[in-house]
């Protein structure tokens, strides 16, 4: 897994408002997310964003759809390891999905941060949200089940909980300045999933139970 793969160079038009819609919560936050101010950052006739989502409701959701597609190419779920795979292949796809958003994919991290604080705000933006996390969630919970947890919803909480809690530290947080490696981000994952599995941290082979 490397950087965000390109997109298609003649994105539709509502793809480019949703790009440019968060690339400017990123850049700006909620209050820098108006219409006109999309239709600059996509280089779009004035009233091309209204064209596609009339309110800012209709606006924020778009970028919510949008993230959540464009996460699932970052946090690329078609690559994590088979459920087969094993602890040492989870814990390397959840590393590699980890430090590819908290690095070369960090302003859509901090969209996703600018989104979710807006969804604590509107009930009506949270089912979107919701939804949307709910495709990596899904996997992981596969993945965490074939690894032999007995609780697997208790450990797929545990497991997102840490790694966002290290993007939102290494994006936005007291450790913003440098990221960790991938090898730091692996070794934390190692010793999680050994805490869940009763292994040291070096170990191998139990399972997450």
């Amino acid at each position: 897994m490397s950087a965000e793969p390109p997109r298609p160079a003649h994105a539709s038009r509502a793809d480019r408002v949703a790009d440019a819609a968060l690339a400017l919560l990123a850049e700006r936050g909620t209050r820098g997310l108006t219409h006109r101010a999309v239709d600059e950052a996509a280089g779009l006739p004035q009233g091309s964003t209204s064209n596609v989502a009339r309110t800012r409701q209709a606006l924020l959701e778009l970028a919510v759809r949008r993230l959540a597609d464009r996460e699932a190419r970052v946090l690329a779920l078609d690559e994590l390891p088979a459920p087969a795979g094993g602890l040492d292949s989870l814990v390397d796809g959840l590393a590699l999905a980890t430090h590819r958003a908290l690095t070369r994919n960090r302003e859509l991290t901090l969209a996703r941060y600018e989104l979710a604080l807006e969804a604590t705000r509107r009930p009506e933006l949270r089912v979107h949200f919701d939804a949307a996390g709910a495709r990596f969630r899904d996997r992981l919970g596969v993945l965490v089940r074939a690894a032999g947890s007995t609780a697997p919803e208790r450990h797929v909480l545990s497991l997102v909980a840490w790694a966002d809690g290290l993007m939102f530290s290494c994006v936005a947080g007291t450790f913003h300045a440098e990221a960790p490696e991938l090898d730091e981000v692996r070794a934390g994952l190692r010793e999680l999933l050994a805490g869940m599995s009763g292994e040291t941290a070096s170990g191998g082979g139990k399972g997450v139970v």
